[in-house]
């Protein structure tokens, strides 16, 4: 279920969920700047603020450097006020903003991250499983040497009665011939072209009766087993399914408040960007 794992799924609900997180519970007060109180609250939103690179550093220090932020903020806040900075054109725009941002956020939690339903992820993860096409996957061993001559040599003793296992042990130049040159399963596209497509000629109990050559040497194959590949579980992918179900109700919000509103965009180059990145995100 790689396609999946999409960076602009990603992307985009780390970008809505960034700055929804709000502390429940107790609210302490973790600092003062004179008579100003520095609640805990406050400094969990200054934690969801911080540069990428910090927020890598553990938790401690992390903690430390956003309340360091905030104690920055209020020990100059009320100079600022005095020299009427709140009253710059510019600010109120910022702030005007920055408002309408938190307040998408806010939506967007409540119609989006909160409503998303088990059953709902349940039946997405039903819907892409059943989308995936059928692969095959073969559990081989296989022996390795340099020459083809070599590799002859290794089919001859096979048919004359020697354990696979054994010859891998003892002629296989491969990392894995400890483990009788055991290769798991795998599905086509993980082997080099020429191996894969021997492998999977093979019927279930058979090896190559000829050598395969590779860039790495000389092949003889053994496939062992031969089965449907088992799709992910619930469980291991249920944090994609649950981003792709939160995109589809975010841009199903869009579209019903796109219907409602409108939107004009008069720069022509603008809007054919903006036309196509819609277009390649409902594509996603």
């Amino acid at each position: 279920m790689s396609r999946y794992k999409t960076l602009a799924v990603a992307a985009l609900v780390a970008m809505m969920t960034a700055g929804v997180a709000r502390a429940e519970g107790p609210d302490p007060v973790v600092a003062k700047v004179g008579d100003q109180e520095i609640r805990q609250s406050e400094l969990d939103l200054a934690i969801t603020s911080l540069d990428p690179q910090l927020q890598r550093m553990p938790e401690e220090q992390k903690r430390a450097a956003a309340l360091s932020a905030v104690i920055d903020v209020k020990l100059l806040v009320k100079d600022a006020e005095k020299e009427g900075l709140q009253n710059d054109a510019t600010f109120k725009q910022r702030v005007a903003f920055l408002t309408e941002r938190e307040l998408h956020n806010a939506f967007f939690k409540k119609h989006v991250v909160d409503a998303v339903t088990k059953e709902e992820v349940k039946a997405r993860y039903d819907k892409e499983i059943a989308a995936i096409p059928p692969q095959e996957e073969v559990k081989a061993r296989h022996i390795l040497v340099k020459t083809e001559d070599e590799a002859k040599a290794v089919i001859k003793e096979l048919e004359a009665g020697k354990s696979f296992v054994e010859l891998a042990k003892a002629k296989s130049t491969d990392p894995n011939k400890d483990e009788g040159g055991d290769l798991g399963y795998f599905t086509k596209g993980r082997m080099v072209p020429e191996f894969e497509t021997a492998a999977f000629a093979l019927e279930k109990g058979a090896y190559t009766k000829t050598p395969v050559k590779t860039q790495f040497g000389f092949h003889v194959i053994l496939v062992e087993d031969k089965r449907p590949q088992a799709p992910p579980t619930l469980e291991q992918v249920e944090p994609q399914v649950r981003q792709l179900v939160m995109r589809d109700k975010y841009l199903a919000l869009l579209d019903t408040a796109k219907k409602a509103t409108g939107v004009e965009i008069s720069d022509p180059a603008l809007k054919k960007a903006y036309d196509e990145a819609g277009k390649a995100r409902q594509a996603q």
